[in-house]
């Protein structure tokens, strides 16, 4: 090989070489906002049971776990999968959320107006899932694990529910909502971690 070709050659090399830090970085930054959303969640949750009244913030209290439309808390068997379909069932849920806690901050307008801070919580929680839910996308995409399968509908079935509830169960749903908005996070920032950590694909 002559020089002239060998140095034809080295972009290539180097810009393949490249890839694999940029990628890093990537799930680096996606974990750190995971994990700051994660401890806003609990922030999130801590002040919507603040804010229910009895029986919310009794120790005692169990509330009653609702279905959810088009969402549910991660199943059992999901630590056991490979970590590309996790972060694809993370993005997915991060998806569902955004809908669900704009109709819980409705809902709260209704019931709790002058509590404005947990309105914007809510607010910001909503968008933040979007935010979360889209870099988890490019990341995958980037990994070439793009889910290519049709796009969930957003729960209007959720909606119409709560619009229609009683204040016990608009409140039961929303904590719901909530949680699950906690649980998610905290599964997407630990699936991430594993994948920053070169766990199993």
């Amino acid at each position: 090989m002559s020089q002239r070709e060998g140095n034809l050659e080295d972009p290539q090399a180097d810009s393949s070489v490249s890839l694999l830090p940029h990628l890093e970085a990537k799930i680096r930054q996606t974990h750190s906002l995971a994990h700051l959303l994660t401890k806003y969640a609990e922030q999130l949750l801590q002040e919507y049971v603040q804010l229910q009244g009895d029986p919310f913030g009794l120790p005692s209290f169990s509330p009653p776990r609702l279905p959810v439309a088009g969402l549910s808390a991660p199943a059992p068997s999901h630590a056991g999968l490979p970590v590309h379909e996790r972060l694809r069932l993370d993005a997915a849920a991060l998806a569902a959320l955004p809908p669900l806690l704009d109709v819980v901050r409705r809902r709260q307008a209704e019931l709790n107006p002058r509590a404005q801070r947990l309105l914007r919580r809510l607010e910001d929680a909503a968008r933040q899932a979007r935010a979360l839910g889209a870099a988890v996308e490019a990341l995958l995409a980037a990994l070439g694990a793009a889910n290519r399968g049709p796009r969930a509908e957003p729960p209007t079935a959720t909606a119409s529910a709560a619009s229609a509830a009683g204040v016990f169960p608009a409140k039961v749903l929303g904590l719901r909502v909530c949680g699950l908005y906690r649980e998610w996070l905290s599964r997407t920032e630990g699936d991430l971690g594993q994948l920053l950590a070169g766990g199993p694909a």
